[in-house]
């Protein structure tokens, strides 16, 4: 029954054909004669026309009375025109009505991010999480492709382990056969030992924090990506980080630039995105924080934040004022929606000019030695149009595995890639500590068990080598390249600190 069923997607290739496709409506706006239906099937939208003429006039009438999300098929011939969706239409000759829908929930009005989440399940097949999760496929495929191409063997890490890689304050502990355990944080360490053999390896799965955030950075699961090489310096790790984010960011252009379009993303900031990356050092970075420019620029933030809320307050009056006019139902309904969407830019303008002197005296306050907080990286990047290395933390602000600098023995050999445009880090790596006595003597400083890094410190005894890697959130990355606020829309079934059900 379905063999014969073609992709919309691949409609462009059979103009003045008569062909069958099965989806789902998307949109209806039906009328005494014509019924117009705009269709989904997974791979694009397509208007579907269907006259009165020409279909049973009692399937004329049930199609007519179709709400958005039934299921069915339809045949018809392909037609290109530039004003429909996609750019081609199907005029219907025959469909088939599969299972109609009634009183689905998510409407074409816009919708507060909690009632979202809470219907998820159903918010999937909506237009903003289809694009996002079509380029966050092709995102997965590239990160793959460039590590694939370029030497390193994918090697899979543990998810449980008895561990920690980054601060023991955020592991998960579970219950393992009555033995403790964690949920990983990183598949590095064990990365490391694969290191040695191949010379090139990455992992790429799933990682877990257990911080108490609600923040739109943070997910209490996400999806990283981690490679790690030896024989290498840090200037290295640097210029394979670049030119691995320059790689993906390009496919994702070439791939998905509707979708881009359609989420609004910044196009023109995505293609600037080349080698090389702008370089600090943590010290520079912090000089920039505590310096009058920061003050400068972020005074000149609040000024724009202020202009624009009144814009926005404005164009809300003006509507409000409009809606109790005498207008048609569709022009109210319409405005509704626009009044959603505009309060909830108010309240985000609300936040930004409430948080602005907050940041300001955060950046004036930063003191040499603190790790660089969330504010402080949107800061650094908002003054960047390009990503920012930032490199040589203090010593005592970083993970026990970082290899400290021969020259400077306050800081490590490390590094941080904040994306611009505000959005913060997405990539944090470091050489790691070859030494066996240095290696040693961080976990004893740490407190944690020797005998659970005695395997680790094996690799410190048996022929060590310079070496380091990094990782890359894919959550963060996607919200990044399609200006999404939130990051719990960049992963299909978010989980955060009270969303776990589904």
């Amino acid at each position: 029954m379905f063999s014969n069923i073609t992709k919309i997607a691949d409609l462009k290739d059979n103009v003045e054909k008569t062909v069958t496709i099965g989806g789902w409506v998307y949109h209806s706006r039906p009328g005494g004669k014509v019924i117009f239906l705009v269709v989904r099937d997974g791979s694009g939208l397509c208007q579907c026309i269907i006259e009165k003429t020409a279909v049973p006039e009692e399937l004329f009438s049930q199609l007519a009375h179709l709400s958005m999300e039934s299921s069915l098929t339809l045949t018809g011939t392909v037609r290109a025109d530039d004003r429909s969706v996609g750019g081609y239409e199907l005029a219907v000759t025959d469909a088939k009505i599969l299972c109609p829908s009634q009183d689905y929930p998510i409407t074409p009005k816009s919708h507060g991010i909690d009632f979202l989440l809470k219907n998820r399940h159903l918010h999937l097949r909506s237009q903003m999480p289809w694009c996002i999760g079509r380029i966050r496929h092709t995102l997965v495929n590239a990160i793959r492709q460039f590590f694939n191409d370029n030497g390193f063997t994918l090697v899979d890490t543990p998810i449980f382990t008895g561990i920690a890689g980054e601060e023991a304050g955020s592991l998960f502990e579970v219950d393992y056969f009555g033995l403790p355990a964690n949920l990983t944080q990183t598949g590095q360490l064990h990365l490391e030992c694969a290191a040695l053999s191949y010379g090139r390896v990455y992992c790429f799965g799933p990682t877990f924090r257990a911080e108490k955030s609600k923040t739109r950075r943070h997910l209490t699961e996400f999806w990283m990506v981690e490679p790690e090489v030896t024989f290498i310096d840090l200037p290295g790790l640097l210029e394979i980080a670049e030119n691995f984010v320059s790689f993906i960011i390009k496919k994702v252009l070439e791939t998905n630039r509707a979708e881009l379009q359609t989420l609004g993303a910044n196009i023109a900031s995505l293609e600037k995105i080349q080698p090389p990356f702008y370089r600090l050092t943590y010290t520079q970075a912090s000089e920039i924080l505590t310096s009058q420019k920061a003050q400068d620029f972020l005074a000149a933030q609040l000024n724009e934040f202020k202009t624009a809320k009144q814009e926005t307050e404005n164009k809300i009056a003006a509507l409000e004022a409009e809606s109790k006019g005498a207008i048609k139902q569709w022009r109210k309904d319409k405005i509704a929606s626009e009044l959603i969407d505009l309060r909830i830019e108010l309240g985000e303008l609300d936040t930004k000019i409430e948080n602005n002197p907050k940041h300001a005296k955060l950046a004036a306050e930063f003191k040499w030695g603190e790790d660089l907080g969330g504010s402080d990286e949107t800061l650094i990047s908002l003054m960047h149009d390009k990503p920012v290395f930032v490199t040589h933390y203090p010593r005592e602000a970083k993970a026990f595995y970082m290899k400290q600098d021969s020259e400077n023995p306050k800081v490590v050999q490390n590094f941080d890639m904040l994306a611009p445009a505000g959005f913060g880090e997405i990539i944090g790596g470091s050489m790691r500590e070859d030494s066996y006595d240095k290696l040693l003597a961080k976990i004893i400083e740490h407190k944690y068990k020797i005998e659970n890094y005695q395997w680790y410190l094996d690799l410190r005894k048996y022929g060590s080598v310079p070496h380091g890697g990094f990782g890359l959130g894919v959550e963060r990355t996607l919200a990044w390249l399609t200006g999404e606020k939130h990051i719990r829309q960049c992963i299909a079934f978010p989980r955060m600190m009270d969303k776990i059900l589904k």
